[in-house]
């Protein structure tokens, strides 16, 4: 495997938007898109979760006291709590990493979440680049990352590929004297979580990011955590203003720990697996269309030509979807879909084949 490592300007990222976000392909547009856009779960967050967050509200003179669910995330992992870090959100995590840890040469495997990479910009570090390729189905191998690299950020599974790396292989990343940082935002949408690393305490260097966002609906809510060894969970605490998670967002994660919450997240990730079997066969029916195979995400990118001009086609017929061209390693001919239910997507699959069709009709 070829993987080519990348230094970008000293302007930011090139050619790549590290700020745009799914959000933007839905927001102000002006008419009714159905949200292939942003990767979080449809209908939620589910009415017993919505109840639980109001009921919080009587309680918001009080400072929040993060304690309770501190123990409750700590628990749900096997670990003590001060592995734990609560978070205003992962993308806080990553401020946080960026500010308060050393990193002499950060690296960041693209295409991934853009937001480690802006952050650690953003506190003034140089970011190095390992660009995974298309040819090689955005595979990671090891002996890509620079040997003298201090700080390395990895999605698993990956936005925007989808791809879930064995845990084996992220474990040949960690070694001493290396933040070995691993985005789990998605982890709980893959059945099993099989490939986790979020409760292990025998890779050196492991910080791993776990969001309750996508299958939750809480994106605006704010939560999500860290866990790392002790001294590590310390260091970001510190970085951290009072009281940075609210009493609601804390509420929420406390409740999402319990055992009818992570039952009903497994089941999810089950119907999310079925869904994006389904998604993923009609569009193998698009002789037009290259998908990234195997997709084990709640999403799944795929490649066309003149993207840009589908992308506008989709979203005048209702369809809202995220470009490409933002993540690193990525161009203009790629899209990312997020997994519906199988009636939202076989109208998506109609509409998609109208807008094919238009696009071939205007260039003869």
């Amino acid at each position: 495997m070829h993987t080519p490592t990348e230094s970008p300007d000293a302007t930011g990222a090139g050619p790549h938007d590290l700020r745009h976000h799914g959000d933007a392909e839905v927001r102000g547009r002006g008419r009714d898109l159905t949200d292939l856009a942003v990767n979080v779960r449809a209908g939620t967050p589910p009415a017993w979760l919505k109840e639980r967050i109001a009921a919080s509200l009587g309680a918001l003179s009080a400072y929040p006291d993060g304690r309770p669910a501190l123990a409750a995330v700590a628990a749900r992992h096997g670990l003590p709590p001060e592995r734990v870090l609560l978070t205003a959100g992962a993308a806080e995590a990553f401020v946080l990493i960026a500010r308060a840890l050393p990193a002499r040469r950060p690296v960041v495997v693209h295409p991934q979440f853009t937001e480690p990479e802006a952050a650690l910009r953003a506190a003034g570090h140089e970011v190095g680049r390992v660009l995974l390729r298309a040819e090689d189905g955005f595979r990671l191998d090891p002996a890509a990352v620079p040997a003298d690299a201090d700080l390395v950020v990895v999605g698993n599974p990956t936005n925007p590929t989808s791809v879930l790396h064995p845990a084996a292989v992220l474990e040949q990343l960690a070694r001493p004297g290396r933040t070995l940082v691993v985005d789990e935002a998605f982890m709980d949408a893959v059945p099993g979580e099989r490939e986790a690393l979020c409760g292990r305490t025998d890779v050196p260097g492991l910080v791993v990011l776990r969001s309750l966002t996508k299958t939750w609906g809480l994106a605006g809510l704010r939560i999500g955590y860290v866990t790392a060894a002790p001294e590590t969970v310390d260091r970001l605490a510190q970085a951290q203003p009072l009281w940075p998670v609210s009493s609601p967002a804390l509420t929420a994660a406390e409740a999402c720990m319990e055992p009818r919450a992570l039952a009903e997240a497994a089941a999810a990730a089950e119907r999310i697996a079925v869904d994006r079997c389904h998604l993923v066969a009609g569009l193998r029916e698009f002789t037009e269309i290259q998908v990234v195979e195997p997709a084990e995400g709640s999403f799944v990118l795929i490649r066309l030509e003149r993207a840009a001009e589908i992308r506008e086609r989709l979203r005048m017929l209702g369809f809202a979807a995220r470009r490409g061209d933002t993540f690193p390693g990525l161009g203009t001919d790629w899209l990312r879909l997020a997994v519906r239910d199988r009636t939202t997507t076989n109208r998506f699959l109609q509409v998609l084949d109208q807008a094919l069709q238009a696009l071939t009709a205007v260039s003869r």
